[in-house]
């Protein structure tokens, strides 16, 4: 006897799933006409995709100004975190390029996609990354979109240092103390005169964050209405451009891919530009402030970073900023301080000083073990949040928190003996210049 199979046909009809689709565009810069593309493009891709029945439409994710080798695109990330949570099936962009110019980068996300089962569509290339043979053509035309990019790279490399061999200036489109109109440099007189009235105070003895706190005092404006940082005051008293000179290449992007800038510390030439705009300060006073800051640098107080004092490296966050706490060693006293209240004082950030010993007793009894344990106390303690004026909370990797309040050292515990004599030393060295100085006073008389 024969065995018959007979296939009987389903009944009900199936119904055709409809793709959610979005599309990706990009210019490369913010310029009026890219500007006038990019909105071209959303406007093709909205009405592209909403034609088509058996489309949903998703929408259009558009970064205006961002370059494809970088991986900082809010809309791209904004897209492929969307494919990821699964609500998009399928992505359409204008070509390989506009997607990504790095080729290892494209088919880790292209993988990663596909394993999800989002296909991408490259019009240009009329390329499907799901279908057969999508990832051995996108993995060719990657490398010549990533190869194309370095080229570009190199072209603007060369004439931008081709410009500064003849002595071209570029890139530079503002500075506190000039305006700067079609490329005609002018001094600003009320601003450069604010310039001149900090390199005075620098040489006569004040510390960039003296003078940047005095100008906030004074409301001073800053450069676009931001606020005099000791940063700002510093970055002022480095500036050649003061003397009416330029330096050039300064920096210089390293690869193509990152477009990362790095300083030049000899790996390519400088070029100096004499009497490239009009001088705000003589070079002499130039040359005193860069002297007064080195000699500054050669005398601060810097301890070796070693293991042993850095128990606490990027553990404190400060509740007043956001910012990690630094480690301070302050005539033989270790401790930790929130890195805006030692750059800035205490306008920007109002916290306070924490003794290592202090963090350590404390570390103790947050782990509850008898001996400080490094190892330990990372594989445990997540971070510790100081919060105004003496409270720590321990923050444990598996969420729980332990909180302490800690005392403030009296003046007298926190003197050295070595800073007992220092004092003492300044006390008599006062006291007989007053006693000197009424003798003067009297024999005149």
């Amino acid at each position: 006897m024969n065995r018959v199979i007979h296939k009987v046909q389903p009944t009900i009809p199936a119904i055709p799933q409809r793709l959610r689709v979005a599309a990706y565009a990009r210019v490369s810069n913010d310029k009026m006409a890219m500007v006038e593309s990019l909105a071209a493009q959303v406007s093709y891709y909205s009405a592209h995709i909403q034609r088509n029945p058996q489309w949903i439409y998703i929408g259009v994710y558009a970064d205006e100004g961002l370059s494809g080798t970088k991986d900082n695109r809010p809309e791209f990330q904004r897209l492929i975190s969307d494919c990821y949570a699964g609500k998009i099936d399928m992505v359409i962009t204008k070509s390989l390029s506009r997607f990504s110019r790095n080729t290892l980068d494209t088919l880790n996300i292209l993988r990663e996609l596909k394993q999800r089962g989002v296909d991408v569509f490259f019009e240009r290339e009329n390329i499907h990354s799901n279908s057969g043979d999508g990832e051995l053509m996108l993995t060719i035309l990657s490398s010549y979109a990533q190869e194309e990019s370095r080229s570009a790279s190199e072209n603007i490399k060369w004439r931008i240092r081709k410009k500064f061999e003849q002595g071209e200036i570029s890139g530079w489109c503002q500075l506190y103390g000039y305006t700067i109109r079609r490329g005609k440099v002018t001094v600003d007189d009320y601003k450069a005169a604010i310039v001149r009235r900090i390199f005075e105070e620098y040489l006569a003895g004040d510390s960039a964050t003296v003078i940047a706190k005095r100008l906030r005092l004074e409301g001073i404006p800053c450069e676009q209405g931001g606020q005099w940082k000791q940063f700002t005051v510093s970055e002022i008293l480095r500036n050649e451009k003061y003397t009416g000179n330029q330096l050039l290449q300064k920096t210089f992007t390293k690869d193509h891919l990152s477009k990362r800038a790095k300083k030049n510390h000899g790996e390519l030439p400088l070029y100096l530009v004499e009497n490239a705009h009009p001088a705000i300060i003589d070079a002499d006073t130039y040359q005193h402030a860069m002297k007064r800051m080195e000699s500054n640098q050669k005398t601060a107080k810097r301890p070796e970073p070693k293991m042993d004092n850095q128990l606490f490296r990027r553990k404190i966050v400060c509740s007043q900023c956001g910012r990690h706490f630094i480690r301070k060693n302050t005539n033989g006293t270790p401790g930790y301080v929130c890195s805006t209240y030692s750059a800035e004082g205490k306008d920007f950030c109002l916290s306070k000083k924490i003794p290592e010993t202090t963090l350590v007793e404390f570390s103790l009894k947050a782990l509850g073990i008898p001996e400080f344990d490094k190892e330990l106390f990372d594989k445990e303690i997540d971070y510790i949040v100081a919060r105004y004026p003496n409270d720590l909370a321990f923050v444990f990797r598996d969420g729980h928190t332990c909180e302490y309040i800690w005392e403030d050292r009296s003046r007298v515990e926190s003197w050295t003996d070595e800073m007992k004599k220092s004092a003492g030393d300044k006390t008599r060295s006062r006291k007989r210049s007053i006693s000197h100085g009424s003798h003067q006073e009297s024999h005149e008389d």
